[in-house]
């Protein structure tokens, strides 16, 4: 666990549409079975079992045509944000997932969120204590925290409660960059887990010998 008595939301953004991956559409990157982990295992199911394991709440921003995904992140533990916020790209999906965690009162069990953690579905091997080193670096409402891989910015971010007004109205693929861009207000945490920085973009990524 946190040494911080209160914790970030985490936001797993699961709504891309992976054409890289597959042009056609067919085969769902998210879906994909994932090498060597837990037989059966996803891709998106394996993001999210890594955060669940440091966090308790994890919020999964899915397209709505996407039920299959959305009852893998749900069995796993997450909550679901089915949106169509998620076809207007990655900014407009993380802006969803944070209003979901504002509107909606988490269990008592939970308390009150710290901030919020966003974090990728197609980044199935980032270490779970790598999320909790992020995690711990979140000690101020006004922080951004980010890890790096041998100086590559990797993910989850991290972002303290005073930016929840900013997230909430992100729209498009944009995500948070501009938040990120001041590099005097991130606070990094310097990592050695190339799972920080290391994505499922096209099938050969699924690899484990890369």
């Amino acid at each position: 666990m946190s040494r911080h008595s209160l914790l970030p939301v985490a936001v797993l953004l699961a709504g891309g549409i992976g054409s890289r991956f597959d042009a056609s559409g067919r085969r769902n990157k998210l879906l994909q079975p994932l090498p060597g982990d837990a037989p059966g295992r996803s891709v998106a199911a394996a993001s999210a079992h890594a955060l669940l394991a440091v966090l308790p709440r994890v919020i999964a921003v899915v397209r709505p045509d996407r039920p299959e995904l959305m009852a893998q992140l749900r069995a796993a533990g997450c909550e679901i944000v089915s949106s169509e916020a998620s076809l207007r790209g990655m900014g407009a999906s993380l802006a969803a997932g944070v209003r979901a965690s504002l509107a909606s009162a988490p269990p008592a069990a939970l308390g009150a969120a710290q901030g919020w953690l966003v974090a990728l579905a197609d980044m199935p091997f980032i270490r779970p204590a790598s999320i909790r080193a992020v995690v711990d670096a979140l000690d101020d409402p006004q922080a951004v925290v980010a890890p790096r891989y041998l100086g590559q910015r990797g993910h989850p971010v991290a972002f303290g409660q005073a930016h929840g007004a900013v997230l909430a109205e992100l729209d498009g693929d944009l995500g948070a960059r501009a938040l990120l861009r001041d590099s005097a207000r991130v606070s990094w945490v310097d990592l050695d887990d190339p799972g920080v920085v290391r994505d499922i973009d096209t099938p050969a990524d699924l690899d484990l010998q890369q």
